[in-house]
């Protein structure tokens, strides 16, 4: 194939393209391949797959007919799939309970094409629609998180920029910042303030339990052009390079720690130990981390930073008069 994917993506691009042509017969290949997102030799291959397709017995008669002379395609003998595919009911209230609570999330954009497509979708759910009214989707939000949100979404009307005091536990500092604010996101359980910060001159996300502080300004808070959200995935951690590379030994006492914080890999034994594996942007964070955990953790790489470990270690010993 042209693409690589699996035959599970391909299907269901197969069975989205053959009502779509049914209902364009004679579109350009050109215009066709682009509307399904495909490349033309991708798209050529799929119609050469069509051939092999159709109902029970094997007979000519039983197969989808597809032709692309002159560059026009034709489609035919596929009236059993030729209308759309439509949502089931289960599909449909899924999908109005979502978008219900898309909308009510502070700091997502495009509220009036949410509100149309839930106008459209409890139009065609009908009665059956009547069942997501029951349904009450409750996003967990603290006292402080809850006060936070409503300040964000009034900077984000303005819009106007926010000065905050932010918590970093890696550094165990407390900073002050301007952000113009972008968006809210809840990630891992937890709600975040992603914006453009004017001290680091760059995109970065706040966890609203860790803001102590927050107050609107008087400023525009329009982030630069060149301001994006950043894809994110499921995890508010974003790996950068030269992050590094950490080994850890953790006792049962300490297997809290593989679920607190991301982890590349996680290996359980049948005591309990495990040996994980994460990526550190800042060392000093999994010093402070081994020596909290009193001896539950055993740096095992990379070698620098164990020596490192057992130095403070020592040192802090040696303070308390402790050989």
């Amino acid at each position: 194939m042209a693409m690589h994917e699996t035959a599970t993506e391909r299907l269901s691009r197969l069975l989205t393209m053959v009502p779509w042509l049914m209902n364009r017969q004679g579109v350009d290949i050109a215009e066709a391949a682009q509307e399904l997102g495909v490349s033309q030799d991708q798209f050529v291959e799929d119609l050469e797959l069509l051939f092999m397709c159709g109902t029970p017995g094997h007979y000519p008669d039983d197969l989808i007919d597809a032709s692309w002379e002159g560059g026009r395609v034709h489609v035919g003998n596929a009236d059993e799939i030729a209308r759309p595919l439509r949502l089931g009911r289960d599909e449909a209230l899924a999908l109005i309970v979502a978008l219900r609570a898309l909308g009510a999330t502070p700091g997502v954009g495009a509220q009036d094409a949410i509100e149309r497509a839930l106008a459209k979708l409890e139009k065609a759910a009908g009665d059956s629609g009547s069942a997501a009214a029951q349904v009450s989707v409750s996003l967990e939000v603290g006292e402080v998180e809850q006060q936070r949100l409503e300040q964000i979404r009034e900077a984000l009307a303005g819009p106007r920029r926010v000065h905050l005091r932010h918590y970093n536990p890696a550094r165990d500092e407390t900073t002050e910042r301007d952000v113009d604010p972008m968006r809210v996101l809840s990630l891992e359980g937890r709600w975040y303030l992603e914006g453009w910060c004017h001290r680091a001159q760059d995109v970065r996300l706040f966890r609203l339990d860790r803001i102590e502080e927050l107050s609107i300004l008087d400023q525009d808070g329009t982030p630069p052009a060149g301001a994006q959200p950043q894809e994110r995935g499921d995890s508010a951690f974003r790996a950068r390079p030269g992050d590094l590379r950490v080994e850890l030994e953790l006792a049962p006492s300490a297997a809290w720690v593989s679920e607190n914080f991301p982890m590349e890999s996680v290996e359980r034994r049948e005591d309990g130990s495990l040996r994980v594996s994460l990526l550190a942007t800042d060392p000093a964070w999994v010093r402070r981390l081994v020596w909290r955990l009193g001896g539950a953790a055993t740096v095992l790489a990379p070698a620098e930073l164990a020596t490192d470990v057992r130095a403070g270690a020592e040192q802090a010993l040696q303070s308390y008069g402790v050989h």
